[in-house]
């Protein structure tokens, strides 16, 4: 397929589309829409973030709404506010020429009621996120029972983003004859269990291999200190002046420090984190759109449906604690055909996950050494050469002001008058690189062992930014990481904390959480129901790994002699438990 008529779509969505500059279907939409017009069989579609997706799913429903009945007849479910209004703009844009058809978004963080009214209004098609759309089915506002296809789009997402629970609360409610169309960029165990459980025999579609990187991004790394990073970015700047890229950092703590320090040192960058309002995140999101900014330090969170095409650069502050969120976040570069370059900073205690990350996607990383102050002056004083050459003068302008100039330069020779102009522009960098230390580290460096990891005290751990807590409830209880993620977002009516380690127990389990919201936490929690079990959370209080097998199994100490043959009994089943691969 060559070209968008060739897709069988309605005259006044192709006259959309063709205002819009669309001429040839991506490979997702080539492969999708057709089959969509065609048949009402539920389909799996794997693409990566940028691959037209949104047009994929989003032209289709449109061109089989019908504009005279007001009802719902689809929903769009995906995980963030900002792709919401995202995919709604798109919407919008693409129906500008058929009359009566109305898309209305419905997400957290806003006010529900102004939703309530616009869906009172009627909306054959509704964009939302789980939770706000759980709150507003429970509410009876949003009706399923017209509902003729749901579109889960970036369902991975969703899924890691801790919205398991309110996915199956919507997908259970839904009529039996809809359609399911599920888009994602990778196929974890979650997703596949979302299509077993409500999918019908799906047609499976793919623009790229599933789980798999941008062919046309170049991924590096660098070996620093922990303590360097931050100066390691300032050095990626400064070796490329045209520099147009995302920093990602793992909380929003981190966010604010670094691009707090990158606009106090000159630079052009600003953050993006879940305390922004929705004014400032669309005024910060807008000026990078525009290229306003250079550089903007983001969330995961935070950044998602934040869609921007020729970004030069993707920088990993900090490694993500999953392989494949380091797939999507290289995948913002080097799209459309053109170049990018996906950068890790890793300290001395990561260089295993680089290897993980390379066996797992099939990519190769590239180890290069952070740029010197000589490279760096030395790349800054040609950049300024090409910028004085090639600057546009206005004669105009400047003609009224050029014999005051000549008089007050005229003592000048022509070579000292190029050495004033290069050295009032260049001397900054001079002053700042004359005695710039060497970042690299040796790879070699011992990287710190798993015992040593585990011996850290309370308070140690505390610094790094996360508190562990205890909760009262565990794999009895059906709990599972990406629900107690799910617990932890509803109660905190957020999913901007941070959570780290996540340990589920039998009867009981351990997470880490952003260091400053445990007592929120608590608080909101305490004595709510989960399968049954009124919640009790404390802060942990860090023991060895054995302890809390032996805890979990409930050893029976009887006597002297008793406890020392069950607490070496506990230590050797706790060792052989670990070579299966059951304690984790």
């Amino acid at each position: 397929m060559t070209n968008f008529t060739e897709t069988g779509l309605e005259e006044n969505l192709l006259r959309a589309v063709n205002e819009l500059g669309f001429e040839q279907p991506t490979p997702i939409q080539a492969k999708t829409i057709p089959h969509l017009l065609t048949s009402d069989r539920d389909l799996m579609a794997f693409a990566q973030t940028g691959t037209g997706k949104t047009a994929a799913f989003g032209l289709p429903a449109l061109h089989l709404t019908n504009a005279e009945d007001r009802r719902t007849q689809t929903l769009i479910l995906c995980p963030t506010r900002e792709l919401c209004m995202q995919i709604t703009n798109d919407l919008n844009k693409f129906s500008k020429y058929i009359r009566d058809i109305n898309v209305v978004a419905v997400y957290g963080g806003a006010s529900a009621e102004n939703q309530i009214r616009a869906l009172n209004k009627g909306a054959q098609i509704v964009v939302a996120t789980p939770g706000r759309a759980k709150d507003l089915i429970n509410r009876k506002k949003l009706i399923l029972s017209t509902i003729e296809r749901v579109v889960l789009d970036e369902a991975d997402e969703m899924l890691s983003m801790g919205f398991q629970e309110d996915l199956d609360a919507i997908l259970s409610k839904m009529p039996d004859s809809k359609q399911t169309l599920l888009f994602s960029a990778t196929m974890s165990k979650e997703v596949l269990a979302i299509t077993k459980k409500y999918m019908n025999d799906p047609v499976e579609l793919s623009a790229t291999q599933k789980n798999t990187v941008a062919v046309n991004v170049e991924h590096r790394y660098y070996m620093v200190h922990a303590r360097d990073r931050y100066e390691v970015i300032k050095r990626i700047a400064d070796i490329n002046p045209s520099i147009y890229g995302i920093v990602f950092c793992r909380t929003r703590r981190e966010t604010k420090e670094v691009a707090g320090k990158l606009m106090h040192d000159g630079y052009n960058a600003d953050a993006l984190h879940g305390d922004l309002s929705q004014a400032q995140r669309d005024e910060v999101m807008g000026r990078f759109r525009k290229r306003q900014l250079q550089l903007l330090v983001a969330t995961d969170v935070a950044a998602r449906g934040l869609d921007v095409n020729d970004l030069t650069h993707i920088i990993n502050y900090n490694l993500p604690d999953d392989a494949e969120i380091y797939i999507h976040r290289s995948g913002r570069t080097g799209r459309a055909g053109k170049k990018g370059i996906s950068i890790a900073i890793v300290h001395t205690r990561e260089g295993k996950r680089i290897k993980e990350i390379e066996k797992k996607f099939k990519i190769s990383f590239n180890r290069q050494l952070v740029p010197g102050g000589k490279e760096i002056c030395t790349k800054q004083l040609y950049t300024l050469i090409d910028k004085i050459e090639k600057v546009e003068v206005d004669e105009q302008q400047i003609e009224p002001f050029l014999q005051a100039i000549y008089k007050k330069l005229e003592w000048l020779s022509r070579e000292e008058l190029i050495k004033h102009f290069v050295s009032a522009e260049f001397n900054r960098f001079l002053e700042y690189y004359k005695n710039a230390k060497d970042l690299n580290v040796d790879e070699s460096h011992q990287p710190e062992t798993k015992s040593r990891r585990e011996k850290k005290t309370r308070g140690e751990r505390r610094k790094t930014g996360f508190t562990r807590l205890f909760i009262n409830i565990g794999a009895k209880n059906k709990l599972t990481p990406t629900r107690l993620i799910g617990l932890v977002n509803e109660a905190l009516r957020s999913d901007e904390a941070e959570i780290g380690k996540i340990e589920v127990l039998k009867n009981f389990s351990f997470f880490e959480i952003d260091a400053g919201v445990e007592h929120k936490l608590m608080q909101a929690l305490s004595g709510k129901e989960f399968d049954g079990i009124s919640l009790s959370l404390e802060i942990s209080q860090e023991k060895p790994e054995y302890a809390s097998f032996v805890k979990e199994k409930k050893f029976k100490k009887k006597g002297s002699r008793g406890k020392k043959d069950n607490w070496k009994k506990s230590k050797k089943n706790w060792g052989s438990s670990k070579r299966r691969g059951r304690v984790k």
